[in-house]
């Protein structure tokens, strides 16, 4: 049994005026991307110099305009990388480089040497203030960790005297999560005094959940109150960088943006140290699917994808939100249909608002397609089928033939699993489509009987096919093509099949169209019934061959060989 008695809950913030909870999120933050630091730190192989490069040049496609680049005064190809940066000229304009240091006067020196000719940068700063790692790191009290963070923020002011860039800076409190309130405020309010920021010149102070240790609504309460509790609070811009040990490191950062925060620092698809931090893709995706500018262009996660996987050496989950290859997959029959009906009222209304059961984004504004929405297996039901069908290849079967034809497919899928869209239309071709053997279509002449009263008919077929491989026809009248052809049948072979049912429609537009025309067949003998298909470019020629397909799928032109030389 789990020894659950050794572990002690973390505490909670008692905060009854709480406001958050009745907010909504109305715009982006300012996103910073820490995929080059924090994330490459956190890799099994570490990114190369070229392969920062590449994830540099996407992290400035996607628009992100704060990139935190390194650590460049612990690392010397950290150093080397931010150099190459600056001496090629390849940081926009528009761009923030962040860099990160200890609050370490030679490590503060050093990135001061490393962030030469860069036009904007941010400058961070951080010690670790929590109530543990006081005590069993660093075996201090309060007013040596207070004095730590006073002396680093000295000697970047210090610095950023001899520096020609703009310069911001930054400042966290390590393990916040884990600080007491009143000590976390206390050490940004001695840091904040210091740097003496205003609102022209705001400063960043960065709230991280280091270490995931409650549930989201406590890290939303700790980020209010800090918020409110700000002095000059217009002269701070509130930042959040949330981990995701508790796997729930997006909820924390939504809650946390509802509590005030306007800046996230997070990585793509969440790579980071242990569990990982903040998936910003999947914040920014949440955003976009409630109507917000998520203010990044990610309309291509695939190109993200493979430069992830490329620059990171890691694979992206089939089932990570957004970005996994499952996630617009549908296998309950249920989900398929409901998809399937989904978006086929959308297309019918010519709706413009995206509005589709279980897909709350639509596949193609990322880069995906539709065609993996519906995935065909032993689990999947006829709606799923039926979406292929249509989806794929045009034929838009009858209600009632959906059951049917799903049958034959779930046969398949219980011998060979998953079933393809491909194999679908092959087992569809071969049940109905190419269904005509023993008896086989061949060709037919109509002839209008409307001006005859000699009769009470008004169509006259002849249908040449053939029987068992033996070329064989017959004549007959009835009120349209498919009446006589039936009356035929009957009179030929004794058939008593009776037409339940009929549709057609285009197949494609344009001069070489083809029709598809569904004849839904009831064997009045046994009480079977049945579907058959067919197609053609005439709509005559296309129902007669699905009135052959239907009676050679129930099983009628087996027993007539040889019996039409008895008519």
């Amino acid at each position: 049994m789990l020894n659950y008695k050794k572990y002690t809950k973390n505490p909670v913030v008692h905060y009854p005026e709480r406001q958050w909870p009745d907010k909504e999120i109305e715009k982006a933050p300012v996103w910073c991307s820490v995929d080059l630091r924090d994330g490459n730190q956190a890799l099994i192989d570490p990114m190369v110099v070229s392969e920062k490069m590449e994830m540099f040049r996407l992290l400035v496609k996607l628009g992100f305009k704060e990139i935190e680049v390194g650590f460049p005064a612990a690392s010397q190809i950290e150093y080397d990388f931010l150099r190459a940066l600056v001496d090629n000229n390849m940081i926009p304009d528009d761009v923030y480089i962040q860099v990160l240091s200890q609050c370490r006067k030679d490590q503060i020196d050093r990135t001061y040497e490393a962030i030469q000719g860069c036009k904007n940068v941010i400058f961070h700063i951080y010690n670790s203030t929590s109530t543990l790692q006081r005590d069993v790191v660093f075996n201090m009290d309060r007013p040596g960790i207070i004095e730590i963070a006073q002396n680093g923020t000295r000697w970047v002011k210090e610095g950023r005297n001899k520096f020609d860039g703009n310069l911001v800076f930054e400042y966290s409190p390590e393990s916040f999560t884990g600080t007491e309130l009143d000590f976390a405020l206390e050490i940004c309010t001695a840091v904040q005094d210091i740097w003496q920021p205003t609102k022209e010149e705001p400063m960043i102070f960065n709230l991280p959940s280091t270490v995931e240790m409650n549930t989201p609504n406590v890290y939303a309460d700790q980020i209010e109150w800090m918020s409110r509790h700000f002095k000059d609070r217009d002269s701070i811009i509130l930042s959040i960088h949330p981990h995701n040990d508790r796997g729930c490191g997006v909820a924390s950062a939504e809650l946390a943006l509802l509590a005030g925060a306007q800046r996230v620092e997070g990585t793509l698809l969440g790579n980071g140290e242990r569990t990982g931090n903040v998936d910003v893709l999947t914040i920014a995706y949440n955003m976009f699917t409630q109507g917000i500018n998520p203010g990044l262009d990610i309309e291509d996660i695939n190109e993200i994808i493979d430069v992830y996987e490329r620059c990171n050496k890691m694979r992206v989950d089939e089932r990570h939100p957004y970005a996994g290859k499952l996630v617009f997959t549908a296998f309950s029959g249920s989900h398929q249909d409901a998809i399937n009906k989904g978006i086929a009222a959308m297309k019918e209304r010519k709706s413009e608002i995206w509005d589709v059961p279980y897909l709350p984004i639509d596949p193609s504004d990322i880069g995906r397609v539709y065609e993996p929405i519906i995935r065909v297996n032993s689990q999947s039901g006829k709606g799923g089928v039926a979406f292929i069908m249509s989806t794929y290849y045009g034929f838009k079967l009858p209600k009632g033939m959906h059951a049917e034809f799903a049958k034959v497919v779930q046969s398949i899928s219980e011998k060979v699993g998953e079933v393809p869209p491909e194999q679908i239309m092959e087992a569809f071709r071969s049940e109905y489509l190419y269904k005509n053997e023993p008896l086989h279509f061949r060709k037919l002449q109509v002839v209008d009987l409307s001006n005859d009263v000699k009769t009470p008919f008004d169509t006259s077929v002849r249908v040449d096919y053939t029987n068992h491989g033996v070329a064989e026809s017959f004549e007959a009248t009835g009120n349209g093509p498919l009446d006589a052809l039936q009356r035929g049948f009957r009179e030929k072979f004794g058939f008593n099949v009776r037409i339940l049912d009929y549709e057609e429609h285009a197949l494609q537009s344009g001069s070489d169209s083809q029709a598809a025309a569904y004849i839904h067949l009831l064997d009045a003998d046994t009480g079977t019934v049945t579907y058959g298909v067919g197609v053609s470019s005439n709509i005559t020629r296309a129902s007669v061959r699905a009135v052959f397909s239907g009676i050679n799928r129930l099983g009628l032109g087996e027993k007539q060989q040889g019996i039409s030389d008895n008519y």
